[in-house]
């Protein structure tokens, strides 16, 4: 069965699976089967990547799984692992993902401040991570105001 990276080139488009069937001509149904994993014609294929301006090797690239249980990922480091599991290292940047940046750097920027009466580099590091925590606040904010965040459809 090949994959399809087609849900998330449409999502990114801002269009509805009713919208992408429109502008390529096929039903909705066909839209539907090909995101939810099925084989799909080369007709279909090719009307698809041309109503999305996109080559038709873009569509039926494969996608880029970790898997957990593989040596590559026993043997990376304890704080790559934390990243990759809360979901910081990524190619499309989703809100929710900023939120969980910024509540964290938020909650460890007040344990050390409050750390900080004890010990000064404590209070100094408090500082930085609650300037990235206004920063990412920040960042989120534009990304709500320019819409680039990329969201899974419930579609």
């Amino acid at each position: 069965m090949q994959t399809f990276t087609l849900k998330p080139l449409r999502i990114s488009r801002h269009l509805s699976q009713e919208q992408l069937a429109q502008m390529s001509g096929l039903n909705v149904r066909t839209i539907q089967r090909i995101e939810s994993g099925h084989n799909a014609s080369v007709e279909s294929i090719k009307c698809i990547a041309a109503a999305l301006d996109v080559e038709i090797e873009t569509l039926i690239q494969d996608k880029v799984m970790i898997d957990k249980n593989s040596q590559n990922w026993r043997t990376l480091p304890l704080f790559l692992k934390i990243w990759f599991i809360f979901n910081f290292l990524q190619m499309r940047p989703t809100r929710d993902s900023a939120k969980r940046i910024e509540i964290i750097a938020h909650l460890f920027g007040f344990l050390f401040c409050s750390a900080g009466f004890y010990s000064e580099p404590a209070l100094a590091g408090g500082i930085i991570l609650l300037g990235s925590a206004y920063f990412f606040h920040f960042l989120k904010w534009q990304g709500d105001k320019y819409g680039i965040w990329y969201e899974r459809s419930t579609d």
